[in-house]
C-alpha cells in the first residue's frame, strides 16, 4: 500500500490497479511506462493452510515444507525481487504436513504430520526458498532484496512503561535506541535468516537483506492499534479495553513503511 500510494502520485499517465488469484495476487499497473508493480500474498514462502488472504487466521499452522514451485511460477522474469517471511513462524511449533499433491487439504484435520519447533522449520522454509532462488533467479538481470523483520510491540515493560500495557495510546518514538530492544524480536530467527542470505551470496546469487529491524524497533508509536480494518468488527468487550485488542504489529500508513520503501530505492538505484 505505501508502494502504491508513492507511485500513484509520482507517475504520470494511465495507471490501474486489480487483483487476481482469488486475492493472493495485487498488481498495480502505469500503462504509459510498461510497469508493474504486484504484491503475491505468500506469508510462509511455501504452502501453507494461512494462502488464502481472506481465511489466513488458523490455531493450527500445516505447511508443505518443501513446496514452493506452485507459487513461485508467479515470481519468475521480474526485474525486481522483495522477500519477506517471520512474523507467522513465531509459533511454538509448527506441524508439517506429509500430505502431497493438488488432491490433499492442508485443512485436513486427519492428515499425517510431523510437528517440529519454530526455529526449525523457518530454517527448512528457508532452505526450500534459497534452493528455488539459486536455481530461477537470474542476478544479471534481477535485483534480488529481503526485507528483515519489523518490530512488535506487545510488552510496555520493554521501554519503562508504567504500565503493563503494549503500544496503545503511544504517540513518541523511542529516542534512546542504544539501550531499548524489543523483546518480541527473535535474534535466533534473524541468525536463521542472515546464514540462509550468506549462504546464497557464497554461491554466487546476490541477495540483499535490507536491516529494518532495529529501526523499526524504535517506533512504539507507529502502530495501528485499534484502528486498523480488522478481519471482524472489535466487540463491545474489546472497544471497553483497548490495550488488550490493540493491533501493535502492523503498521499505519502514511508512516514507518514509507521509511523502507525510501531504503529500498536506495538500493535499487545506487
Amino acid at each position: 500500500m505505501s508502494m502504491v500510494c508513492m507511485l500513484q502520485s509520482s507517475i504520470p499517465g494511465v495507471k490501474l490497479e486489480g487483483g487476481a488469484l482469488n486475492g493472493i495476487l495485487h498488481t498495480f499497473r502505469a500503462l504509459d511506462y510498461n510497469i508493474s508493480i504486484d504484491f503475491y500474498w505468500a506469508p510462509m514462502l511455501v504452502e501453507s493452510n494461512g494462502d488464502m488472504p481472506s481465511d489466513h487466521h488458523r490455531e493450527n499452522r500445516f505447511v508443505r515444507i518443501k513446496a514452493i514451485a506452485e507459487k513461485a511460477r508467479h515470481w519468475v522474469d521480474a526485474d525486481v525481487l522483495i522477500f519477506n517471511s517471520y512474523h507467522w513462524w513465531r509459533l511454538p511449533g509448527v506441524k508439517l504436513s506429509k500430505s502431497v499433491g493438488s488432491g490433499s487439504s492442508l485443512d485436513d484435520p486427519n492428515q499425517e504430520y510431523e510437528e517440529i519447533d519454530s526455529l526449525r522449520a523457518y530454517k527448512l522454509a528457508l532452505r526450500t526458498w534459497s534452493k528455488w532462488a539459486y536455481s530461477h533467479v537470474d542476478t544479471s538481470k534481477t535485483k534480488l532484496f529481503f526485507m528483515g523483520a519489523t518490530a512488535t510491540h506487545s510488552s510496555a515493560e520493554d521501554w519503562g512503561g508504567k504500565n503493563q500495557g503494549n503500544c496503545y495510546g503511544e504517540t513518541e518514538p523511542v529516542l534512546d535506541d542504544d539501550v531499548f530492544r524489543e523483546s518480541e524480536t527473535n535474534l535466533q530467527m534473524l541468525n536463521i535468516l542472515e546464514s540462509t542470505l550468506n549462504k546464497l551470496k557464497s554461491n554466487g546469487v546476490n541477495v540483499q537483506l535490507i536491516n529494518v529491524t532495529q529501526l523499526t524497533q524504535c517506533r512504539k508509536d507507529g502502530h495501528t492499534t485499534v484502528y486498523r480494518k480488522y478481519w471482524r468488527p472489535l466487540s463491545e468487550l474489546q472497544k471497553k479495553n483497548p490495550e488488550k485488542a490493540a493491533d501493535c504489529s502492523h503498521w499505519c500508513l502514511p508512516g514507518v513503511p514509507d521509511i523502507w520503501n525510501e531504503l529500498l530505492l536506495a538500493y535499487i538505484l545506487r
